[in-house]
């Protein structure tokens, strides 16, 4: 794009006021936006109120190029987001046929037909229509008055796949400039640490440009280049791309990957290499992550959640004395869990998992305290994490798996794996 768009995401539902229902709406439309270089400056939310969604329409065309909503598209009378947006920039609200009789079609599949459903398929005249292939309320994107208008669908499956089959391509179309942008993904230095490391370079940066982004428990750093075409766009990262994964070396395990798991997955079906997993204060999250991910079955075998001592004896065969006197958080048992789990399903690799996720210790270790390990043919290795007292359970649990799929990430990439 020749210009510099400034966005703002307007998402509409009392819901989202109340904390009934979590604002993922945003948050994904963000960073859609950000992968093809689109500035989002603000968020708001606002009830189902006629008078207030008018105030942020009113404030948002002060100060945006590209306006966003998100909700208000269904049936019902609190859905008022085409109304008041069309009444915003002096537009009819027309009948869009061919989605009338998609949704006439839809909902009369074992459903009642009410009236009240038709109202998704009055639009604003002259709009570009978004059909919802997966659910009912089309959206749609119109621009008037120098401004963009994009209006997408609230439930986040709806939201998430429009914005990316039609909002995406729809903006990319408004330039004759090509934009791209590739995520290389970081576990092991934090977002602060990789800005730091670049900040110098990415200040005097223009195109291509670069920008971390934290995630939970790892990070990414964004590259962006526009150019007359996608071919040359390519071209002007590949050198920014080659800089940083030489810059940052070891810590960076993918390239346009959504998570370390994904990484993991790619390298073992190339090494065809298979896996299992014993967890304890995990309670299955490592292997639910992994099986998440198409196609997991080719690379995991399967694993046991041994939450208490018992369990731990009884399905992993780990020694009641051991456990005793070591207790079920340490260096012994962990390497333990890791070497049996392989040796029971037969994988190429094990891993174990055991450790205070909180809120109450054990007496012996601070929370956050977890021992993370790896069995594979030639040797086993057990790490020892202090992950912080003052971290959710939710922190702990993933942080502790990303740290299992790190060391399996760096064996099968043939890096040190401590």
């Amino acid at each position: 794009m020749s210009k510099t768009y400034n966005t703002e995401i307007l998402s509409v539902g009392t819901e989202l006021l109340l904390g009934h229902v979590t604002n993922t709406d945003a948050r994904d439309i963000s960073e859609m936006l950000s992968q093809i270089g689109i500035n989002v400056r603000y968020h708001t939310v606002v009830g189902d109120n006629p008078q207030r969604l008018e105030e942020c329409v009113k404030v948002a065309k002060e100060r945006a190029d590209i306006i966003i909503t998100t909700g208000g598209l269904g049936p019902t009378c609190d859905d008022l987001t085409k109304q008041i947006l069309a009444k915003a920039f002096g537009l009819r609200l027309v009948r869009d046929e061919n989605e009338q009789k998609g949704l006439y079609e839809y909902i009369n599949i074992g459903k009642l037909l009410t009236p009240n459903n038709f109202q998704q398929a009055m639009l604003p005249e002259g709009c570009m229509v978004f059909h919802n292939d997966w659910g009912t309320a089309p959206g749609c994107a119109f621009e008037k008055d120098g401004k963009i208008v994009i209006m997408i669908p609230g439930p986040p499956k709806e939201c998430n796949a429009m914005f990316r089959t039609c909002a995406i391509p729809y903006l990319k179309k408004l330039s004759d400039e090509q934009i791209v942008s590739h995520s290389l993904r970081i576990f092991g230095m934090g977002e602060s640490a990789v800005d730091q490391l670049f900040r110098d370079e990415m200040n005097a940066m223009t195109n291509p440009s670069m920008a971390p982004y934290a995630k939970e428990c790892d990070c990414l750093l964004q590259v962006t280049a526009k150019a007359r075409s996608e071919a040359e766009a390519e071209e002007m990262l590949k050198p920014i791309i080659a800089h940083v994964k030489e810059k940052l070396g070891e810590v960076v395990y993918g390239m346009d990957v959504e998570c370390i798991e994904e990484a993991v997955i790619q390298l073992q079906r190339e090494k065809r290499l298979r896996f299992s997993a014993a967890e304890s204060c995990t309670g299955g999250d490592i292997a639910r992550r992994f099986t998440d991910i198409p196609g997991a079955s080719e690379c995991f075998l399967g694993g046991v959640v041994t939450y208490t001592n018992e369990a731990k004896a009884k399905l992993l065969g780990i020694d009641p004395a051991l456990i005793e006197e070591k207790g079920a958080v340490s260096f012994e048992v962990a390497k333990e869990m890791a070497e049996r789990v392989r040796s029971l399903l037969g994988s190429d690799i094990g891993v174990g998992v055991t450790g205070l996720a909180g809120p109450d210790g054990d007496g012996v270790h601070e929370v956050g305290t977890v021992f993370v390990s790896m069995a594979a043919p030639e040797q086993t290795w057990v790490k020892e994490l202090h992950l912080g007292t003052f971290r959710t359970r939710s922190f702990i649990r993933r942080m502790a798996g990303n740290h299992v799929y790190d060391m399996m990430r760096r064996y099968l990439t043939g890096l040190k794996v401590m």
